[in-house]
């Protein structure tokens, strides 16, 4: 069959929702206790195959309704400083100056915010001397930057990336 015209195709393809159950929920959950938990064990406590659970994972993981990570202690690898940098942008786009501070090795989390500033950033430093180098060095180097507002974190009350309710 011949085609005079190209069919329509979606622009970008959207993840396929999935529904988790009972099942799902339970091999999350012990993932969530133990991240190295095999295949063969998390099946052994469920009581169900090992086939299933490997395939259960990757349908988790293929519809991002779950992703195996590991998440890092900011004290256990020397960082002592934490900050919040809350940055209100002018005459740039804030999604490309936010793009450009997160290169930053220091910058673990960039966020594009509603309200009084443009952009929050996540920092950890090593210790106060690098406080001033990051501040006045590195970030007033990003074009765009019209004010930036610092806050150290004085102590972490909760620090969980596990936020996401599984239902």
């Amino acid at each position: 069959m011949n085609r005079t015209r190209a069919q329509a195709t979606p622009l970008a393809s959207k993840p396929e929702l999935y529904a988790t159950d009972d099942i799902d929920r339970k091999i999350i959950a012990l993932l969530r206790a133990n991240g190295r938990a095999t295949n063969q064990q998390i099946a052994r406590s469920l009581k169900i195959a090992a086939t299933t659970v490997s395939g259960r994972i990757r349908r988790l993981e293929q519809t991002k309704a779950m992703r195996v990570v590991a998440v890092s202690d900011f004290s256990a690898l020397g960082y002592k400083v934490l900050l919040a940098v809350g940055i209100e942008v002018q005459g740039r786009a804030a999604q490309d100056v936010a793009e450009e501070l997160a290169l930053f090795p220091e910058v673990f989390a960039a966020h594009l915010m509603t309200g009084a500033r443009d952009i929050e950033i996540l920092v950890a430093l090593h210790d106060l001397a690098e406080l001033q180098p990051f501040l006045m060095e590195k970030i007033t180097r990003v074009k765009g930057i019209r004010s930036m507002t610092a806050g150290i974190a004085a102590d972490i009350v909760k620090f969980n990336f596990d936020v996401a309710p599984i239902r």
